[in-house]
């Protein structure tokens, strides 16, 4: 057992520490327009849940308590979201020589799934309700609903204005050191781009996608109380709650199941689609470079949003110059957007 003044100092040094990350952290955040709007947001998203919440116990509306229960889920994707941004600045290391740029993957797929979750809720309680529809208090759905649209608007107006301009300040880069091998029996030769910045504008975009479906299928579903509250005070109309929430659910699937297949198909390391019709072209530019005779194994794919790496194995002449068929290799593929290109020789006697 430690002596009470080293337990002292170890708690103190402990305490230090936590205290520096969490300050490095909210430095990361504060660094970058789209993560510093999504952390204030979050911020104004979970305290419009907790009045949400007060306010249903208060008047005894459960359609006010579940939407604030709704709402607190919702604060779960967009601190994914903010995660998810803060993760993608760490730098490179020997484990992660990419850095963590993926985390923004993960983060499109995991609100994605939040957002199907959320439209199969709303969904079976929009059926559940048509078939045995709940008595409804208009007034007190209302005044909160039209808060919560003018809560989500504020989100819509912030994150459009930043993705729209994210390429601004707070970008950052990772560098991954570039190295030469070259063997002259059984050759290969693989050269690696020295410098290669990931700007934060581009990678995060996925996040900002999810980010913005949650706001916009919030935002939905607050127009969708609203419009159903006036349709039942004016006609008395009760159907036309359950209708606008199946509405809104068929919308939120649509809308995220872009998102969710793209994040996949980068998580499948599928070629990029952008390169589908650009890459044979490429392939034929290089093979009409003095002394290649053909490409063997082409493997592309998307490292982060708009990041493309690839990999490419030349079969090529004993007496050609490695340097120059490298070099306008990578050329020729740079030109397409592919930002890291490993190339191998491998040499052959004909």
């Amino acid at each position: 057992m430690l002596p009470l003044s080293h337990k002292d100092s170890y708690n103190r040094g402990f305490g230090s520490r936590i205290k520096e990350k969490i300050n490095s952290w909210i430095r990361l955040i504060f660094a970058d327009r789209n993560s510093r709007n999504l952390f204030l947001f979050l911020l104004l998203n979970l305290s419009f849940a907790f009045v949400e919440l007060i306010y249903g116990v208060w008047s005894n509306s459960l359609g006010l308590i579940s939407d604030s229960f709704h709402m607190f889920f919702d604060c779960t994707g967009l601190l994914a979201g903010l995660v998810a941004s803060v993760i993608t600045k760490w730098k490179a290391n020997d484990k992660y020589s990419y850095g963590y740029v993926r985390a923004e993957i993960l983060a499109g797929f995991v609100n994605g799934l939040f957002l199907l979750f959320i439209s199969f809720f709303l969904m079976s309680e929009a059926v559940e309700r048509a078939i045995e529809p709940p008595e409804v208090k208009h007034e007190r759905l209302f005044i909160v609903s039209v808060l919560g649209l003018l809560v989500n608007l504020v989100g819509i107006y912030a994150f459009q204005h930043g993705h729209g301009h994210s390429h601004g300040g707070g970008s950052h880069g990772h560098s991954h050191g570039g190295h030469n091998h070259s063997h002259t029996s059984n050759s290969h030769n693989h050269s690696h781009d020295h410098n290669i910045d990931i700007d934060s504008g581009s990678h995060n975009s996925q996040i900002m996608k999810g980010v913005f479906l949650h706001i916009l299928a919030d935002t939905l579903g607050s127009v969708g109380v609203i419009i159903s509250t006036i349709l039942m005070q004016t006609f008395g109309w009760m159907i036309a709650d359950p209708i606008c929430s199946m509405f809104i659910a068929i919308l939120i699937a649509v809308s995220v199941l872009a998102l969710i297949k793209d994040s996949i198909m980068i998580l499948m390391q599928r070629q990029p689609i952008a390169l589908d019709n650009i890459l044979p072209q490429c392939y034929q530019k290089v093979i009409s470079l003095a002394g290649v005779y053909s490409v063997q194994e082409p493997h592309f794919w998307t490292l982060c949003s708009d990041f493309y790496v690839g990999a490419i194995k030349l079969e090529v002449s004993k007496t050609v110059d490695p340097k120059y068929v490298v070099s306008h290799t990578q050329m020729i593929f740079a030109s397409v957007g592919v930002r890291q290109l490993y190339v191998q020789l491998d040499y052959t006697p004909m």
